[in-house]
């Protein structure tokens, strides 16, 4: 029974599985959490910038942080950047094969550095002493949530001067509008099977690809930059390439660009405060090709302030380069 259990099959199973509990619990804890604040009239700008917005990156925070706490440093910090790495050039490189990707002038102005900035600092702190440790993380905590509130007051004084908000701002503030206010008792079932989920899930998620990882003789860091990457960032995929297909992308590319600040200063965050990091020199390699594409991206939507099908598909043909290199190193 214990050879089943370490077969690269079930190992695959289960992995699939622990994908489909990440993305329906953090749903389900997103649902709950937010229709009890709304029962207890907190305003929707502030659900969706703070409850929706996290919820989006519950997923990598999930998986790093049990990769983080079983001693899979290598996973923890390979699948958050590796889903930045895709949201960039897969998410919104796919959707430009649709429609052209709109960009907002406070995505470029201010979104776009920020992101860039937080890659650089993981980047520093990371190759300084090869790890994150306990100070890092409640740093980069701090940081998370000085965004979030710089995010909130943002989109404040812009609804009171009746200025358009930002892209971020905007996707947060709709999808908070969109969740239906439930009994408490079915917010709280919500809240406690989202919790289980998300940490069953991310368990069997980090079991499965450790194990075929091993079985198959490839590092930790390769199989969270591609198999975990993907799926953890799969709900964006699918959402923007139907909202493309709709010609509804105007939010696509800061949607992703806040998804990955999230995902550096929130999941690696929480995963250092609660046990250090410890880095790999794939690791630094790999953040510093997120800084490349991010800037490469950035010039991009600086030309017209839109990103179209050529510019997508070069995004699209600099990832499968950048996954042959990971392959063969």
């Amino acid at each position: 029974m214990s050879d089943l259990f370490q077969s690269v099959p079930f190992a695959v199973v289960l992995l699939i599985i622990g994908f489909v509990f990440l993305v329906k619990g953090a749903d389900a804890f997103v649902e709950g959490c937010s229709s009890i604040a709304r029962r207890y009239h907190v305003p929707s700008l502030i659900i969706g910038m703070t409850i929706v917005a996290m919820g989006t990156s519950l997923p990598e925070t999930a998986v790093s942080v049990t990769a983080a706490v079983t001693g899979n440093n290598a996973l923890a910090v390979s699948n958050a950047v590796g889903s930045n790495i895709f949201n960039l050039m897969v998410v919104v490189g796919a959707c430009t094969l649709f429609t052209s990707v709109a960009v907002q002038i406070n995505t470029l102005k201010i979104d776009f550095p920020i992101s860039i900035l937080c890659a650089v600092l993981l980047l520093i702190l990371g190759a300084a002493g090869m790890s994150l440790g306990h100070i890092d993380g409640i740093a980069f905590i701090v940081l998370f949530l000085a965004f979030i509130l710089y995010m909130i007051r943002s989109a404040q004084t812009s609804r009171e001067k009746n200025v358009e908000p930002g892209v971020e701002e905007e996707e947060y503030l709709l999808e908070a509008e969109e969740i239906q206010e439930m009994s408490m008792g079915k917010s709280v079932i919500y809240i406690l099977l989202g919790a289980v989920a998300i940490a069953v899930g991310s368990d069997w998620v980090v079991d499965g690809a450790c194990t075929v990882a091993a079985a198959i003789g490839i590092s930790q860091t390769l199989i969270g930059l591609t198999v975990v990457a993907f799926g953890t960032s799969l709900p964006e995929l699918v959402t923007s390439i139907v909202a493309a297909k709709k010609g509804e992308v105007d939010m696509a590319l800061g949607n992703v660009i806040g998804s990955n600040i999230f995902n550096i200063l929130m999941v690696l965050g929480i995963a250092a405060a609660i046990s250090p990091v410890a880095f790999l020199t794939e690791n630094i390699i790999d953040i510093a090709v997120l800084i490349v594409f991010s800037v490469i991206g950035w010039i991009m939507a600086w030309t017209k302030r839109e990103l179209n099908r050529k510019e997508g598909i070069i995004m699209l043909l600099l990832y499968a380069v950048y996954v042959v290199y990971i392959c063969m190193r």
